[in-house]
């Protein structure tokens, strides 16, 4: 209230505020917020108006988190139209007149059941302020596209379009879809979120997408997104640094992406163009998802794009079907469900068990103790286990269950690092043994350990200790601070566009996904591999320590996008006095580098557009790979009998023996094919007098196919010859017509795709020549009977 009227000076005579009262009286009144507006100076109390559930009561699903909300509007005075009234005759907020400021949510329930709401034990507000809005009131604008926000934007646009100021304000909309959508992509790349096909990658292609084509709208056909984000750079830049520092990255991703677009957006548009047609045509009202899908897919299309240009014809878009389409296209291809179930499913039943154990004294508020980073046994009481869904008091062997313990050293899956595994088991180690296989963390303050009773019959109240599979665990460590090593390298190398676009941290090998356009050469991967190397044989010592976000990033360190940080935060250093790697991190670390052993880069590919995949080992697996990679070059060496040095230069001198064999196998092939084609060529069928030819020869090349056809044509000037072989499994057919079938109009082009197609293939060509190829070996018989068919069918059309 303080910054809105004395600060920034706002009327506050013009300033209405909002609460909750419960329409169904289920719900207590937000008296506290109603007591504290009516302590702030100036605040008229007829402008405290009372609203229900569906404007002033915040939550977020079914069960969870949730409480009253309260918010501040503005009268905007009589130049934006008359105040309007609700029927029960309470000013109507949603009117032309009041615009909404700030939106105050008093997080004080858990809500349980539809009819359940517990008070929390800690309780917060959540606050927004609409900051567009603010700087459009404080600068008196009717809209947030004309402040200084989003106008120097707007004038670039309109320089790159060559637009009048008149022209301009005739085609505002563009204008303001441009800008919007240039600045969002222009900060979410800051982020290192570069387009792409899934998630928060797909909204940047999306929202890249949908710009580019309302340029079209203003007469820009080529990329220019790259020009308006320059200018969001410029304006926003000393605000926001990181726009600086990824410039180059930003503008390249967007140029990347508008040219992506604009290969297929003009075949794509006409698609659509053609399928409402039809959708219009059958006097339906929306374009079938799945067809919207087909557009993306084929197209690149974005189902936004789809439906403003639907919405332009009065039509719209099945969205659920194009969502559902899109799911089963992700799950045929792999890419869908693979993680299982979404989590939380079971956080209703593990919230009740935490009220439970807090009301019996068994835990504090704060919930499990959770330390997975000084020690890998930790020993305590039972408090609770849960098989199948349900509390039970004992368990036996082949149970599977959820173990609740008053702490723990395992670590819970996050920022890619996998879960810990291990065992509980009985004080006396004798008694019983629980296997398990992960830890997670289904409720707030709830940390579980799931696994299978493999002895005896553990029950609630024994004490147990819980022992973190020590081997794995250091695996893991390596493989965690490898991960360091190679994204402070990867940046050095490559460049500071090069930002972690998602891992994952196993005990076999770790896996990193880059912001990165191009594939990374051999050469940047083997120097990259080099340096951290280096650092691991320099052996440093991490520098792990808690400080306040600020600080941190203060400090430099790298927040990773994603990532949900809290006020206190664990930094890993690496680098002696200057690090090289500084990272947030919440992971388990090896004390220094040494401890890595070695680290190898197995592979490197393409996780999505502009973002490139490298999977790694450190440790025991890279000294197993080392191994067998010693032992197999001296088995081969004992092969060629040749020493370990030998084995390049003796394998390439039998590689280029073997090779020139196969060009003598292959020449001597050919001259036995042909002088066997030969042969065949003196007896040949006619139909009507036209030669026909119909053969298959055995493991013939392509290449020498087409020199046979060319033959046939050369011998005979009235004639047709389908000529077939398959030379590496699958079948390969080549047509010939002779020019004077042609003039009569016969193609091979047409007779090849007959034949072709019972073998499961397509192809096509020239008249005088084409070639096909096909799936089915076994159909081939089948397809060369055919040729004559074809023939008589020409005759019978083509005279």
């Amino acid at each position: 209230w303080e910054l809105l009227t004395d600060v920034w000076g706002l009327p506050s005579e013009n300033m209405y505020v909002t609460v909750f009262e419960d329409e169904l009286g289920e719900i207590p009144t937000d008296e506290e917020a109603v007591n504290n507006w009516k302590q702030q100076p100036g605040l008229n109390h007829e402008h405290i108006l009372y609203f229900g559930r569906k404007d002033n009561f915040w939550e977020m699903a079914g069960t969870g988190p949730c409480g009253p909300n309260s918010e501040i509007h503005i009268d905007l005075g009589v130049k934006h139209g008359e105040v309007t009234y609700l029927e029960n005759e309470q000013v109507d907020l949603d009117g032309p007149r009041f615009l909404e400021l700030w939106n105050l949510v008093f997080i004080q329930y858990n809500r349980t059941s539809p009819t359940n709401l517990d008070q929390l034990p800690s309780t917060h507000v959540d606050t927004g302020l609409g900051f567009d809005r603010i700087v459009a009131v404080l600068q008196g604008q009717t809209s947030t596209y004309r402040t200084d926000l989003f106008w120097p934007t707007i004038l670039k646009i309109q320089e790159l379009a060559g637009q009048s100021d008149e022209e301009r304000e005739n085609h505002f909309t563009p204008y303001r879809v441009i800008a919007d959508h240039a600045r969002a992509a222009t900060f979410l790349i800051a982020d290192g979120v570069v387009p792409g096909n899934l998630g928060r990658n797909y909204v940047t292609r999306m929202v890249i997408r949908r710009a580019s084509r309302f340029g079209t709208k203003i007469d820009l056909h080529e990329p220019f997104l790259a020009g308006v984000a320059q200018t969001v750079i410029d304006n926003y830049g000393e605000a926001y640094p990181e726009l600086i520092e990824n410039q180059d990255t930003i503008l390249g991703n967007i140029t990347r992406e508008e040219e992506r677009f604009q290969r297929t957006v003009e075949s794509g548009i006409a698609q659509l163009e053609n399928l409402l047609a039809k959708v219009e045509k059958s006097r339906k009202k929306e374009l079938d998802g799945e067809k919207s899908f087909d557009l993306y897919a084929t197209y690149g299309l974005p189902l936004e794009i789809t439906r403003d240009v639907a919405q332009e014809r009065g039509l719209g878009v099945d969205e659920a079907g194009f969502k559902n389409a899109m799911e089963a296209h992700r799950i045929a291809s792999g890419g869908g469900r693979v993680m299982g179930l979404l989590g939380g499913e079971d956080a209703e039943l593990f919230s009740g068990i935490f009220k439970e154990l807090q009301d019996k004294k068994k835990l504090t508020g704060e919930g499990v103790a959770y330390d997975p980073y000084r020690n890998l046994e930790v020993q305590g009481e039972i408090l609770s286990i849960v098989k199948d869904g349900e509390l039970v008091k004992k368990v036996q062997p082949g149970d599977r269950v959820d173990v609740i313990l008053p702490g723990t050293c395992f670590y819970i899956q996050a920022g890619g690092q996998v879960s810990d595994t291990g065992t509980i088991i009985s004080r006396n180690g004798a008694d019983w043994e629980i296997q398990v296989e992960v830890a997670r963390q289904p409720a707030a303050g709830m940390i579980v350990h799931t696994g299978e009773v493999v002895k005896g019959k553990p029950k609630v109240g024994d004490i147990a200790v819980a022992q973190v599979d020590a081997q794995r665990r250091q695996d893991i460590m390596r493989n965690h601070t490898a991960t360091h090593l190679m994204h402070a390298e990867l940046r050095s190398v490559l460049g500071d566009h090069a930002r972690q676009a998602g891992s994952l941290v196993a005990p076999d090998r770790l896996r990193f996904d880059l912001t990165h356009p191009d594939a990374i050469t051999p050469e940047q991967l083997s120097e990259i591999e080099a340096r951290v190397n280096n650092h691991i044989l320099k052996n440093y010592p991490l520098k792990i320590e808690f400080k306040t976000i600020e600080e941190a990033k203060d400090e430099g360190a790298v927040a990773l996008f994603g990532e949900k940080y809290t006020e206190q935060v664990r930094t890993i250093q690496i680098g002696d006095d200057h690090p090289f790697s500084y990272e947030l991190c919440g992971g388990t670390h090896v004390q220094s580098t040494g401890e890595i052993g070695s680290f190898i880069i197995i592979s490197e590919g393409s996780a999505a557009a502009g973002v490139r995949r490298i999977e790694a080992i450190t440790g025991r697996a890279a000294y197993e790979m080392i191994q067998k990679r010693i032992k197999d070059i001296q088995q081969i060496s004992d092969i060629l009998n040749v020493s370990p040095d030998h084995v390049i230069g003796q394998t390439q001198s039998l590689l280029d023996e073997l090779s020139d064999v196969h060009k003598e196998v292959n020449k001597q092939r050919r001259t036995i094919a042909f002088d066997s084609f030969e042969k065949q060529l003196k007896e040949i069928p006619e139909i009507n007098g036209i030669k026909v030819l119909s053969i298959t020869l055995p493991s013939v090349d392509q290449e020498t196919l087409r020199q046979m056809a060319d033959r046939f044509r050369q011998k005979y000037k009235t004639g047709v010859a389908v000529l077939a072989s398959v030379p590496e499994g699958k079948p390969v057919i080549i047509a010939a017509v002779t020019d004077e079938l042609v003039k009569r109009g016969w193609h091979a082009g047409n007779l090849v795709k007959v034949i072709a197609k019972p073998v499961g293939g397509s192809g096509g060509g020239k008249p005088t020549l084409a070639q096909a190829g096909g799936k089915d070996t076994k159909k081939l018989p089948e397809a060369m009977k055919m040729v004559q068919s074809w023939v008589e069918e020409q005759l019978s059309t083509k005279k």
